[in-house]
């Protein structure tokens, strides 16, 4: 088997990333992650969505190909250039929200239990606002997190962090998690139901 041989990528990616390269951004996600979010957006009829870092809109792209026609996505991005790559190729798209500014202003406004899938792919909700994010997340839904295997764009400690922040999601009981060494490492959690709970305390 060849996971590499992806079809059916977002015919918008060449475009996107063209205009990611004339300003020189170095840190788009891969093809194998999109794919994985695309997979995991469409097990979520009428889903809501966030990612947290849009970049150029690669990551977007895909997930706005897995998506019904009755889902949302909210896609944070504090940087005006990259978004507005972004904006100017998947902008049309009406199920898509583009909010340019800094992912902590934002997740602190969103209600509990509001979403179907995160994706977080920059710093807020994944190594600052952690409990804030894991709120954000339906029973049942998805926490996607990448780039946990060793980058070689990593500053001097950033090895650390990254292992600090497994060993805290690992702890976390609300979450099924699995880790996966496959594209930059990839890391999804799933929130256990109210009823999980019940049940477990029951036949305690």
């Amino acid at each position: 088997m060849n996971d590499t041989a992806i079809p059916h990528k977002p015919p918008i990616l060449p475009a996107i990333d063209a205009d990611a390269a004339a300003i020189s951004f170095g840190q788009p996600s891969d093809d194998l992650t999109g794919v994985f979010l695309r997979t995991l957006v469409a097990s979520k009829p009428a889903g809501k969505f966030l990612e947290l870092g849009t970049g150029t809109g690669r990551a977007t792209a895909w997930l706005l190909e897995g998506m019904s026609a009755d889902s949302t996505l909210i896609s944070i991005e504090f940087d005006e250039n990259l978004i507005g790559i972004a904006q100017k190729h998947l902008g049309h798209d009406p199920r898509l929200e583009l909010i340019c500014r800094p992912g902590e202003d934002v997740i602190v406004t969103l209600p509990a239990d509001s979403f179907d899938l995160v994706f977080a792919d920059t710093w807020p909700g994944k190594y600052n606002h952690l409990e804030e994010i894991l709120k954000l997340v339906k029973p049942g839904g998805f926490y996607i997190i990448d780039d946990m295997l060793p980058q070689p764009n990593w500053p001097e400690g950033h090895a650390e962090k990254a292992a600090a922040l497994i060993q805290t999601l690992e702890a976390d009981t609300r979450f099924e998690m699995v880790k996966m060494s496959w594209a930059s490492g990839v890391i999804v959690l799933v929130k256990k139901s109210e009823r999980w709970f019940v049940r477990t305390q029951t036949t305690a």
